[in-house]
């Protein structure tokens, strides 16, 4: 991956912190130079959370670094969080996991 590349997905990083911190959530960044030793982000309970920031991602192999880490660092169902150039962001998930994140969600508010 080349310097511009990690800037991006770097800037990515702290730009999602930056957002989700601002609706509440306490959002810990792993740091672009953890080299996978720590998740992109943490903090969102129950959501493994997978950074891209990206023009034209591959959605397959994104998710599948999400399963992967995902259960490497248990922390929850893998979600990729991802934007291009002035998009908003959007949440790629498995429909299972995000069923149970819907389910426990609904459950929770009765």
């Amino acid at each position: 991956m080349g310097k511009a590349s990690q800037r991006k997905g770097a800037a990515g990083e702290r730009e999602l912190a930056l957002l989700l911190s601002k609706l509440g959530y306490d959002i810990e960044r792993g740091g672009s130079l953890s080299f996978g030793e720590k998740p992109d982000l943490s903090g969102l309970p129950g959501v493994h959370v997978e950074v891209k920031r990206v023009e034209r991602l591959n959605v397959a192999a994104a998710m599948a670094q999400a399963v992967r880490d995902a259960e490497r660092f248990h922390d929850g169902a893998p979600a990729v969080f991802h934007r291009r150039n002035r998009e908003q962001w959007l949440v790629t998930m498995r429909l299972d996991d995000w069923l149970s994140l819907y389910t426990c969600h609904k459950y929770a508010d009765d």
